[in-house]
């Protein structure tokens, strides 16, 4: 080396080693959840309770829309499901992608604001088409949450608080389903029998419509609250102490991450898709089975299931994390895959039963029941994937398995209902018997795949626990 380069060559040395040393110092480190985190946490969950409204308040709609528009229980799945999906899935991967390098609660509170506008447009579609779009516009705005929310989770609280947090968040899945159902059997009650309403600087709209302007207008408000009152966490478990502040995260870690824990990505990701199947046919489906089958009115209806999704559907989903941390707590290590397998069991003998109880409440029992089950698993496929994955590749992971399992789920998962009911029962009445065979064939597949998801988990959890030391 030219001896006039060796000082330069040392300082640099010096001011690298003196600036790492200094990073590591002040590098964030885990502790208890704090007050303000709980706060985060649940000002998360209202965030996806207003996803929730937004998303699931169709499955009411689904007899006003079809007179009106004239659709196929096909088409209004596809409503439901695909178009929703489209965009959810394939916008929740460039979106996560910047959720990992970039500040997360504005990421969250600009897709807030964007879904609420798209829900704003369903209320004022006039045809299938425009509404389809509208609702492709929802699923573009909801995509920006779950990813960088469980991301913030993660950066909030530490591994052993981690269930219960993530628990708290994925409450709102069944709050939010739940004060669906019940909001918008009160507004469809209050409109039984109006033909159309005129509304200010939009004019004269239907019924159904009414209740999209209604759940979507105060989005834009809470967008607002959740930016000024929301602070972005520090980043932990980064692979390189180095860019504590602007990360880069090269695309070809991720590619060697997700290699090297194919297997169990690849059993966890099935095992909550074919779980998510039987989930969406009671969240698509469930208010008009009771409808169709038991002759109840759509708002009764809605409103017994809102009550199963907000009393049975949050409790299920707490107990899920509670029971996942504290056997974490006691070395079980693989406890969000074992509780996993324990919930995963019932669930296709609880909605089976339900299909075929004699009377509308003894169905409800069973769909309450069912509910509880499957939100218990809610909180754990997150808890699994953020127990391996390195804080740079959170979201991205997340998303990729937003994107396999809500793409089926979502955009498949009511079809197939739909489908069995008119191409092969070709029997509206018959909604029953395939929520009876879809959820029974899914669950089957469910709890193969997350049997066989135990062992890999292990060696992931293991090889993630090396690169943490």
């Amino acid at each position: 080396m030219n001896p006039v380069e060796r000082p330069a060559s040392r300082r640099m040395k010096r001011e690298s080693s003196s600036s790492l040393e200094a990073f590591e110092a002040d590098a964030p480190t885990y502790q208890a959840a704090t007050g303000y985190a709980w706060f985060v946490v649940i000002a998360l969950m209202v965030l996806y309770i207003v996803s929730l409204i937004d998303r699931q308040v169709l499955t009411l709609l689904i007899e006003p829309i079809q007179r009106d528009l004239e659709l196929s229980d096909t088409q209004v799945s596809l409503l439901i499901g695909f178009a929703f999906a489209l965009m959810f899935t394939i916008a929740g991967l460039p979106i996560a992608r910047l959720a990992d390098r970039s500040n997360r609660r504005n990421i969250i509170a600009i897709g807030l604001a964007f879904w609420s506008v798209a829900t704003l447009a369903c209320g004022i579609a006039q045809n299938f088409w425009q509404l389809f779009f509208a609702r492709t516009g929802v699923g573009i705005g909801e995509a920006a949450l779950s990813p960088s929310a469980y991301s913030m989770i993660a950066d909030y609280f530490p591994p052993e608080e981690l269930g219960r947090g993530m628990a708290v968040y994925t409450m709102g899945l069944y709050l939010g389903s739940g004060i669906a159902m019940l909001v918008g059997s009160t507004v469809v009650s209050l409109l039984i029998g109006t033909e159309s309403v005129v509304v200010p600087l939009i004019g004269e709209v239907r019924p159904w419509q009414i209740v999209f302007l209604v759940v979507g207008a105060p989005g834009l408000l809470i967008a607002l609250i959740f930016r000024l009152s929301v602070k972005e966490p520090a980043r932990r478990e980064l692979l390189s102490p180095r860019m504590p502040t602007q990360l880069h995260v090269p695309p070809e870690g991720l590619g060697v991450f997700l290699k090297t824990n194919l297997r169990t990505l690849s059993l966890v990701f099935m095992a909550f898709t074919f779980a998510g199947i039987a989930s969406i046919g009671l969240l698509g489906w469930g208010p008009e089975f009771l409808r169709r089958t038991y002759d109840w009115p759509i708002a009764q209806a809605g409103y017994a299931y809102g009550v199963c999704l907000l009393v049975l559907g949050g409790t299920g989903a707490w107990i899920g994390g509670w029971l996942s941390d504290r056997l974490s707590k006691r070395g079980m290590i693989d406890a969000p895959v074992r509780l996993s397998f324990y919930a995963f069991l019932p669930i296709g003998p609880l909605i089976a039963t339900m299909c075929f109880m004699p009377n509308g409440w003894g169905a409800v029992a069973f769909l309450g029941l069912a509910t509880f089950a499957i939100a218990s698993t809610q909180s754990l496929s997150p808890v699994i994937i953020q127990l391996i994955t390195p804080n740079q590749y959170r979201a991205q992971v997340i998303a990729i398995y937003l994107f396999v399992a809500n793409f089926i789920v979502i955009g498949i998962g009511p079809t197939a209902y739909a489908v069995v009911t008119d191409y092969v029962f070709e029997d509206q009445g018959a909604l029953r018997y395939s929520i009876a065979l879809v959820s029974s064939v899914s669950m089957i597949f469910a709890l193969l795949f997350i049997t066989l998801a135990l062992r890999p988990f292990r060696a992931s959890h293991e090889r993630a626990n090396e690169r943490a030391t």
